[in-house]
């Protein structure tokens, strides 16, 4: 069954390696090529992370060489992955072709320059996340004090992203950060949230938050990082990652939940989990506690209705 995955740290890795490697079957990438053909995964998201520990003067040159290695390690070599730069190609991939979508996982790399992020976006970044766990100028990330939200240049920042109709990512947002951003976002999603009632982690949705987010037109996708699975993430199953889908199926609704897997952005994984060569096994465990049109929603349909009505309001 074909799978939409909102949420994978490729780039950030191929950053990091030094030897020579081939993205076609890399052992050291968990979302590598054969994996993804392995897990059905026929579209995966490609997020931008830049390091804490960069320096703020590189972090925009770091953004720009993930996204030079997006294009020379992913795409040239690998044909069959397509470059998804509008929304319509969704619809058009062939048998074979697995989508390839660029996001921004927190906007340190602009520093307080919008050229910089009309850069990014020019570039084909499709979905922004306004912060990883720290803060940056645009808003505060989960390790925020929960008081502290989006800042004036964060406003302005979103006033680009809803002209230019890119997807918003509360995932990594501190408490009154959410709140702001939901208010004045006009596309939103969780590209890689749980359910906190089920884990309590700053990481997570609340249900409160979950509800305003579907409210707001928004789209949740579920993470399988095992300590935003279970408090302590140990011995974490697939029954224990489903029981989050099905806590927010009953809560806002089967037809506005996905995945986003996070991996390469992990190093501990749910029990037979370890790569997206597994994500059929995902599929499988979710056809035991919902029916099969639900199931082929979760992986990949209930996003692609999502987008429709991005692109109907766009």
């Amino acid at each position: 069954m074909k799978v939409i995955d909102l949420h994978c740290d490729v780039l950030y890795k191929l950053a990091e390696m030094e030897k020579p490697f081939s993205y076609d079957n890399a052992d050291m990438l968990q979302a590598n090529k054969m994996r993804l053909i392995a897990g059905e995964v026929h579209v995966q998201f490609f997020a931008i992370f830049i390091s804490p520990e960069i320096p703020k003067k590189d972090k925009f040159m770091a953004a720009l060489r993930q996204i030079e290695l997006f294009h020379t390690k992913i795409l040239a070599p690998n044909p069959e992955m397509v470059h998804i730069t509008d929304w319509s190609q969704l619809d058009k991939l062939a048998e074979g072709e697995i989508g390839a979508v660029l996001t921004l996982e927190g906007a340190d790399a602009i520093g307080e320059d919008v050229s910089k992020l009309h850069a990014l976006l020019d570039a084909g970044v499709k979905l922004v996340g306004l912060t990883w766990n720290p803060a940056n100028a645009v808003a505060h990330g989960a390790d925020e004090a929960p008081h502290l939200g989006l800042t004036d240049f964060g406003r302005q920042v979103l006033d680009v992203l809803n002209e230019r109709n890119i997807l918003v990512d509360v995932s990594h947002l501190n408490e009154q950060s959410f709140w702001d951003v939901i208010k004045v976002a006009k596309h939103l999603v969780a590209s890689h949230s749980n359910a906190r009632s089920l884990c309590d982690h700053p990481r997570n949705l609340s249900d409160e938050q979950a509800k305003a987010l579907v409210d707001a037109g928004g789209h949740i996708h579920v993470v399988y990082y095992p300590h935003f699975i279970k408090v302590g993430g140990e011995a974490v199953k697939l029954d224990d990652l489903i029981a989050h889908i099905k806590h927010f199926a009953n809560l806002v609704g089967v037809q506005h939940l996905g995945l986003g897997s996070d991996f390469d952005g992990i190093s501990v994984f749910v029990e037979e989990l370890k790569d997206a060569g597994d994500t059929q096994r995902v599929v499988q465990s979710l056809r035991d506690h919902f029916s099969e049109e639900d199931v082929r929603g979760i992986a990949a349909n209930n996003f692609i209705n999502y987008i429709q009505k991005v692109i109907a309001t766009s």
